[in-house]
C-alpha cells in the first residue's frame, strides 16, 4: 500500500498543498473530494509519476502495481482483440485468454472480440479500457472523474464493479451519491491539508465542521488571552515595580502561534427567476416523432402533461435521444410528429450544451449575463456574476478563457436572469463540483415552475424526478412516476438480461424466531460495545459546557486584578485560565475519539444488521 509523508505542491507561487499524509490500508477504497482546482487531479500525477512534487516522500511498495482509467477514450485498433492484446507483453502475446476471460466477465460475447471498439456504446468502450487495465493485475486503481460521459446503465455498473474490486481504490467524482455507494473512506483536500475520516460524504463534512467550530474557539480564545496579555504589557512595561512581569509576559506574547481566520470558500448559491402563470398545465407533448433518418426515428407517438411545479426526467441510455427530445420540445429542431403545445403564459429558459457553445467567446462574463435583458441594471448584472462566483474583477474575465464548468455556470447565470416558468435543463451537472451540484438541486427544488432535464445522476433522479420519460426498447415511453418506482416496477431490462444469465446464489434460510433472536443480539451486543463511549462522549460535553463557563468567569477576573494593578491576583488568574484552556483542549480531543469510535461501532453493526435482513 501506498504511504505518503510531508508531501507538498505548488503551482506558479500559489500552493496547492503542503506536508499533507496519508497512509493506506488492504482494501480501503477512498473518495476524494475537494473544489475545483484544489490540487486532487494533481495528486494522482505525482502517485503515478507523471508529475513531480516539490517536497516529502511517496513510498510505493515494490512490485506494488497501480493502474489508471483514463478519461478520454482513444482506441487505434480495428477490433476489440487487437486492441486488448496491444497491452499485453511479449512473453506473453500468445496468452489473449487472459483478456478474453475478462472481456467475459465485463458482459462481451466472443463475436464482440472482432468488433471495432468504435462501434460500441460510452459504457461498452470505458469496459474496454478497463479490461486493458486489468490484464496488467493492478493492486490499486486511481479513478479520476470515471463518471464523465456515461450514460445511467453504465454508471450502475461501474458502482457495482468498484465495491467488488480487490484491491485499494481512489476515486475522485462529483457524483456524491456514487462516491458514497463504493466508498469505504472519504478524504478531502481543503485549505492545502489533506483530511480523512471512515464513512460517507455526510459524514466528512459534519467532522470538518465540528474540526473548524474548535478551531475557531481555540482561535478565538487565543485573540482574547493576545488582546489581555498585549493590553498588560503595554500598562505596565514603564512601571519599575512590574516591568520584570511585563517582560514576562512580553516572552509569552512572542511565544503565541498565530492561528489564522478560516479561509470561506465561496459557494454557488443561488434561485431561478419564476414567472408568474396562471397554469396548471405547463405544457402537453402529443404524439411527438423524430428522426435524423426517416426510416430510423429516435422516438414516435409520445405523449405527457406536464403540470406546473412538477420535474420530468428524460433518461436512458448515450446516443438513443434525449437531447434531442428536449431540443425538439423547445423547438430548436425542425417539425416532423406530433405538437407541443405550451400555456400562453409559459416562458422557457434552456439550458444546453449547444446553448454553451453559443456564448461569445468574445464577450465578458458580465457581457453575456446581461444580453438576456438590456433592461437589467448594471448592479443586477454584477449581482448574478457574483451569484455565480464571478465577483469584482472575475466578472470582466472573457469567454475564451473560461474553463468547462466555468462556461456552464455563465449558462446558468443567463438562466437566472430569465423571468420562467419552464426549465428545460441537459445536463446541467457536467463541469459543476459537488457544492455547486448541491446549490442546483436546491435551486430546482425550490423553483415553482416546471422543469423538465436530461440527466444519468441517479442522486438527482431520486431527489427531484416526479416523471419520467424512458429512452429504452428501441423508443421512447412515459412513465408516471418516481425513478424508485420505476426501478421497482419495470427496471432496466439489461440488467434484468444480465440477471437472468447469472446463477442465482442459494441463501441459507434463516426463519423469523431465529432471525429476531441474532437481531435482538446484535443490538444488545451493539449497546454493550457503546456504552461506555456514550459515557465518555456525554461526560466530555457536559465538563466542556461547564469549563467553558469557568473560563469566563476566570478571564474576567484576570482583568479585573490586571485594571486594579494586583500582580499576585494576575498571576494566579493567568496560571488558571491556562489551566482551564488546557483542560478544555484534552475534552475536546477525548470527545473527538469517542464520537469516531462510536461511529465505527455503529457502522460495523449497522452492516450486520442489514446482512441479516438480507
Amino acid at each position: 500500500m501506498i504511504q505518503i509523508n510531508n508531501l507538498s505542491k505548488s503551482f506558479g507561487g500559489r500552493i496547492l498543498f503542503e506536508n499533507i499524509n496519508l497512509q493506506m490500508s488492504s482494501n480501503q477504497k477512498i473518495g476524494l473530494i475537494g473544489r475545483n482546482g484544489s490540487g486532487k487531479s494533481t495528486l494522482f500525477k505525482i502517485i503515478l509519476d507523471e508529475e513531480s512534487h516539490d517536497s516529502g516522500e511517496l513510498n510505493i511498495p515494490k512490485n506494488y502495481q497501480i493502474g489508471t482509467l483514463r478519461q478520454h477514450l482513444e482506441f487505434t485498433k480495428a477490433t476489440v482483440r487487437e486492441e486488448c492484446a496491444q497491452i499485453l507483453s511479449e512473453e506473453e502475446q500468445y496468452n489473449f485468454y487472459k483478456i478474453e476471460k475478462i472481456l467475459f466477465g465485463l458482459g462481451f460475447t466472443a463475436e464482440d472480440l472482432e468488433k471495432d471498439p468504435l462501434s460500441f456504446s460510452g459504457g461498452y468502450q470505458i469496459r474496454i479500457n478497463l479490461a486493458k487495465l486489468l490484464a496488467t493485475e493492478p493492486n490499486m486503481l486511481l479513478l479520476d472523474e470515471p463518471t464523465n460521459y456515461l450514460d445511467i446503465l453504465s454508471l450502475r455498473w461501474l458502482k457495482r464493479f468498484i465495491r467488488e474490486f480487490e484491491g485499494e481504490v481512489i476515486l475522485i467524482t462529483h457524483d456524491r451519491e456514487f462516491m458514497d455507494d463504493v466508498t469505504t473512506h472519504t478524504m478531502g483536500i481543503q485549505r492545502k491539508s489533506l483530511h480523512i475520516i471512515q464513512g460517507n460524504t455526510k459524514k466528512y463534512d459534519e467532522t470538518l465542521a465540528l474540526h473548524d467550530e474548535t478551531y475557531e474557539k481555540t482561535r478565538q480564545n487565543q485573540e482574547k488571552k493576545r488582546k489581555e496579555l498585549e493590553e498588560f504589557v503595554a500598562r505596565n512595561k514603564a512601571r519599575a515595580s512590574t516591568a520584570a512581569l511585563a517582560q514576562s509576559k512580553a516572552k509569552m506574547l512572542e511565544k503565541m502561534e498565530d492561528m489564522d481566520s478560516l479561509e470561506q470558500e465561496a459557494n454557488l448559491a443561488f434561485n431561478f427567476t419564476y414567472k408568474e402563470t396562471p397554469a396548471k398545465i405547463t405544457l402537453r407533448a402529443e404524439a411527438l416523432g423524430f428522426g435524423y433518418k426517416a426510416d430510423e426515428p429516435l422516438f414516435s407517438n409520445l405523449s405527457f402533461a406536464l403540470e406546473n411545479g412538477k420535474t420530468l426526467a428524460i433518461i436512458g441510455k448515450n446516443g438513443k435521444g434525449k437531447s434531442t427530445l428536449l431540443n425538439y420540445i423547445a423547438g430548436e429542431l425542425p417539425h416532423q410528429e406530433g405538437e407541443v403545445k405550451l400555456h400562453p403564459s409559459t416562458t422557457l429558459a434552456h439550458f444546453g450544451q449547444t446553448n454553451i457553445e453559443r456564448l461569445n467567446t468574445s464577450n465578458t462574463v458580465s457581457d453575456e449575463i446581461s444580453s438576456v435583458d438590456k433592461m437589467l441594471g448594471i448592479a443586477q448584472v454584477r449581482g448574478i456574476c457574483g451569484t455565480m462566483m464571478f465577483s469584482g474583477e472575475l466578472a470582466d474575465k472573457k469567454i475564451e478563457l473560461l474553463s468547462g464548468g466555468e462556461r456552464s455556470r455563465v449558462m446558468l447565470g443567463k438562466i437566472i436572469a430569465t423571468p420562467s416558468n419552464l426549465l428545460l435543463l441537459d445536463e446541467p451537472t457536467n463541469h459543476l463540483d459537488m457544492q455547486s451540484i448541491e446549490s442546483l438541486c436546491s435551486a430546482i427544488e425550490d423553483f415553482e415552475g416546471a422543469t423538465i432535464m436530461v440527466t444519468h445522476s441517479e442522486m438527482l433522479l431520486r431527489r427531484l424526478a416526479n416523471a419520467l420519460v424512458i429512452f429504452h426498447k428501441d423508443g421512447a415511453e412515459y412513465f408516471d412516476g418516481t425513478y424508485e418506482e420505476f426501478l421497482e416496477k419495470i427496471g432496466w431490462e439489461e440488467e434484468q438480461e444480465n440477471n437472468s444469465t447469472k446463477p442465482k446464489e442459494e441463501k441459507p434460510k434463516v426463519d423469523k424466531k431465529e432471525r429476531k433472536k441474532q437481531r435482538t443480539a446484535l443490538i444488545q451486543a451493539r449497546s454493550k460495545e457503546s456504552s461506555a463511549h456514550k459515557k465518555e462522549l456525554e461526560f466530555c460535553e457536559s465538563q466542556i459546557m461547564e469549563l467553558e463557563e469557568l473560563l469566563e468567569e476566570q478571564n474576567e477576573k484576570l482583568m479585573e486584578a490586571s485594571n486594579s494593578g494586583d500582580n499576585a491576583g494576575m498571576i494566579e488568574h493567568s496560571q488558571n485560565v491556562g489551566k482551564t484552556q488546557a483542560q478544555i483542549e484534552e475534552l475536546f480531543e477525548r470527545l473527538e475519539v469517542a464520537s469516531e469510535t462510536l461511529d465505527e461501532i455503529n457502522e460495523r453493526y449497522e452492516i450486520e444488521l442489514s446482512r441479516l435482513e438480507g
